[in-house]
């Protein structure tokens, strides 16, 4: 083989003594190689011929044989080196690792086949390193870009890099750094133990000095021989060359090494922060848009409470109303004034031979009766009597709920075998009716659905006497609750006055009885109820000699209702009723 194919193989001193430290466990016989081989530099200068050096599993290449103690130009670790032999040159070969790529080209084919089978040999006995567990990635930058200082232009090609790939880069570094790190290591301890052999000398040659100089003036000064001893004393041991470290070629090396570390760091942060950037608008995005999806929700959601619906039952009343109280309470009056309406209106085109007989006498209505509930009518009367008309306070003990001009709102704690029943008051006055009448308009079936909205049907069970029936009723449902029936005894009374001075007070009183005509059924829930409606009359005196009018009437009304159907809302249509009643008792 010629001078420019020679080849360098020999056993590495470095690799016996790394193996006896234990710093690195190198495979025993494999040989350090070294020659020439063209290596393609680029399109202007072609195919250039390089000192190349395999060595450590590490493929290096100088510009000649003579410049490697200036250090090496590019290197690459075998660990993940794919060599591709070319398909029609027989000369050349590639050596790739990730997406840096040598290209070389050996003088034959023999020359070749010894490059590849000598690099296959170090990729697969090489396990040298600075631990010996130590993860070894390709190199995929060469040295020499980093020996010029790595700058901007050098780094800028490398910005379609992923960010796995430069974390690649950064552990091929470190690898190729911690192999730097023990050898300049062991220069240093080379030369350390130099030193320490120079000064063992130096003690030495001193020693034999004071022997060579036994005689001294008598001024102290000392006679000194010319046998040259002294420079043994004074040589300075030069460390080029301890055991075979280039350290010049081995600093520029590990500068550039450093100086590839901090390039790819650098790189790495720009992606972060680029990444970054990215993920922060698409933040931004998906904010903004799930901004404009709740702003777009909560418009639908008002325009959709905004809506009306008439279809079912939870418009008008219950837990899931979409009005508010204001709106029920106006929207159940402006009803009730339609409905008055109309009712006029038909009384207008009808005779008053089709309404119902006049108002009886009170005499009529003043005897207990004889029927079988008459007992039973007399207790509630006298019950209602006494804590009904009570304000507040008292023995009742009521409490003021609810007040709206002259209409008041009472409620009483009332528990009965451990039911809490809470029976509800509301007084109010009306001008221009008597209490009988009222009480009568009340109670008489004849015209009970002129003013109760919520029956969907009723029939008289029992006629008891002239004052007291027995009514079987049933309520409109009220959806999601089951539909309701009540069997209750009507009775309406004339209380007697004890003084003169005691307003004309007149009563109707509905409670729960039993019958067997009217047995509870599976299509409704029987309710319990207990009401009474206590009007008095008060008249004042009219001016001068003119006579009593209506105009001087004034109905004063206490309403009080216990049961599963009273509401404060039922409790507070009810009174207002009879405010509309004055139109209607003039036919009645």
């Amino acid at each position: 083989m010629s001078d420019n194919q020679s080849w360098n193989s020999s056993g590495s001193d470095e690799d016996v003594e790394t193996s006896e430290s234990g710093v690195g466990q190198p495979v025993v016989g494999v040989a350090e190689l070294g020659g020439i081989i063209s290596k393609w530099t680029n399109y202007i200068h072609g195919w250039q011929d390089r000192w190349v050096v395999l060595k450590n599993n590490t493929l290096s290449y100088y510009k000649s044989q003579d410049e490697r103690e200036f250090g090496c130009r590019g290197s690459l670790c075998l660990s993940k080196a794919v060599i591709t032999p070319h398909e029609f040159d027989e000369c050349r070969l590639d050596v790739s690792v990730n997406d840096s790529v040598w290209y070389l080209r050996a003088t034959d084919s023999e020359h070749r086949h010894q490059w590849i089978n000598s690099i296959e040999l170090h990729r697969a006995e090489s396990g040298y390193g600075s631990e010996p567990s130590l993860r070894r990635h390709g190199s995929m930058l060469s040295l020499t870009s980093a020996t010029s200082g790595y700058s901007a232009t050098s780094t800028s090609s490398f910005k379609g890099h992923s960010l796995r790939e430069k974390l690649a880069e950064m552990e091929t570094f470190r690898d190729i750094l911690c192999r730097q790190v023990d050898t300049l290591q062991k220069y240093f301890d080379g030369c350390s133990d130099a030193v320490s052999k120079d000064e063992l000398q130096r003690d030495k040659v001193v020693e034999d000095d004071e022997d060579d100089f036994p005689n001294t003036r008598s001024d102290g000064e000392f006679i000194h021989n010319n046998n040259g001893s002294k420079e043994k004393l004074f040589r300075s041991l030069s460390p080029k060359g301890i055991n075979g470290i280039d350290f010049k070629g081995e600093a520029i090396t590990f500068k550039a090494t450093t100086a590839g570390i901090l390039s790819t760091l650098s790189h790495c942060i720009d992606l972060m922060v680029k990444r970054e950037d990215s993920w922060q608008k698409r933040l931004d995005k998906e904010t903004e848009k799930r901004r404009r999806i709740e702003e777009g929700y909560h418009s639908a959601l008002s325009e959709l409470k905004k809506k009306s619906h008439f279809g079912g039952p939870d418009y008008e009343e219950g837990p899931n109303s979409l009005i508010n109280e204001d709106e029920f309470f106006d929207a159940v009056e402006a009803a009730l004034d339609r409905q008055d309406k109309m009712e006029e209106q038909s009384h207008t085109e009808k005779s008053r031979i089709q309404r119902s007989s006049p108002v009886p006498p009170g005499d009529v209505y003043s005897t207990i009766g004889s029927h079988r509930f008459a007992d039973k009518v007399e207790e509630m009367v006298q019950n209602h009597m006494t804590y009904s008309l009570q304000d507040m306070g008292g023995d009742a003990n009521w409490q003021l709920v609810v007040e709206e001009g002259e209409m008041k709102v009472y409620r009483r704690e009332v528990e009965e075998n451990g039911i809490v029943l809470d029976p509800l008051k509301a007084t109010h006055s009306v001008k221009g009716v008597t209490g009988h009448e009222l009480c009568h308009y009340f109670w008489d079936t004849n015209v009970r659905n002129d003013w109760e909205t919520t029956i969907e049907n009723f029939n008289v069970v029992e006629m008891l006497s002239d004052n007291a029936v027995i009514v079987y009723q049933t309520h409109k449902r009220v959806w999601p609750a089951s539909q309701r029936d009540v069997l209750y005894l009507s009775a309406m009374r004339k209380i007697l006055a004890n003084n003169e001075n005691d307003p004309d007070t007149w009563l109707v009183c509905n409670f729960s009885v039993d019958h067997d005509n009217a047995q509870p059924t599976n299509r409704c829930v029987r309710a319990k109820i207990n009401i009474a409606m206590i009007c008095q009359t008060l008249v004042s005196p009219p001016e001068g000699d003119r006579e009593i009018s209506r105009d001087n009437l004034t109905c004063k009304i206490t309403y009080v209702a216990n049961g599963e159907l009273i509401s404060l809302t039922a409790l507070i249509v009810n009174v207002r009723q009879a405010n509309k009643c004055r139109g209607k008792l003039a036919y009645y």
